[in-house]
């Protein structure tokens, strides 16, 4: 809808009916413009597919996604990849119960800071491939909620997170896994992984 729009600073959301889209695939891929995206009065009840929706929107800095429904969302894939700006993002409220898909999720988000992920629950998921790949500012991280028994691919996982101090996959069931190339590449900080 509004791909690669690369002059769009500013939309307002709280205009549009939205409550019966599926799918917000690229919604904003690419508006290197965009600053500031607020979702929290419109309704996403019935949305399944958001992958790439900001994917791309270097200049995003601010993101209310506080009120979004994700419970029937199934792929996430590239959702926040290469926001640049981004230092935080509250998906306090994100249920993740049937998700399939992440790949590249949070990728190349290089001024991330830090990420609350404890309300992820994860039982569908299959792929998380790039899930974190370059995320070089961020700390540490707590995915000991995440679900992994149907994962198969963790490939380059946390490959790049250079600052990342501890990690904690304690409790990751990997009995399914067939490829994990990369998963701790140049993770040169890392000094504690249980």
């Amino acid at each position: 809808m509004f791909k690669e729009c690369k002059n769009l600073t500013f939309f307002n959301m709280s205009s549009l009916n939205i409550s019966n889209i599926k799918s917000m695939r690229n919604l904003f891929k690419s508006c290197t413009s965009l600053i500031s995206l607020d979702f929290s009065k419109i309704n996403t009840n019935n949305l399944v597919n958001m992958e790439s929706m900001f994917d791309g929107c270097i200049s995003l800095i601010s993101l209310n996604l506080s009120n979004f429904n994700t419970e029937k969302v199934t792929n996430m894939n590239s959702l926040f990849r290469d926001c640049h700006s981004l230092t935080s993002i509250d998906l306090s409220k994100f249920y993740t119960h049937q998700l399939k898909e992440m790949t590249s999720i949070f990728a190349e988000c290089d001024k991330l800071i830090s990420l609350d992920l404890s309300n992820f629950s994860t039982p569908n998921l299959k792929n998380m491939t790039y899930m974190f790949k370059g995320c070089s500012s961020l700390k540490g991280l707590d995915i000991s909620y995440f679900k992994t028994d149907n994962v198969i691919d963790m490939n380059s996982l946390f490959s790049g997170c250079s600052s990342l101090s501890y990690v904690d996959v304690s409790k990751f069931n990997t009995s399914n896994i067939i490829n994990m190339i990369n998963m701790f590449n140049r993770c040169s900080s890392l000094t504690r992984c249980f």
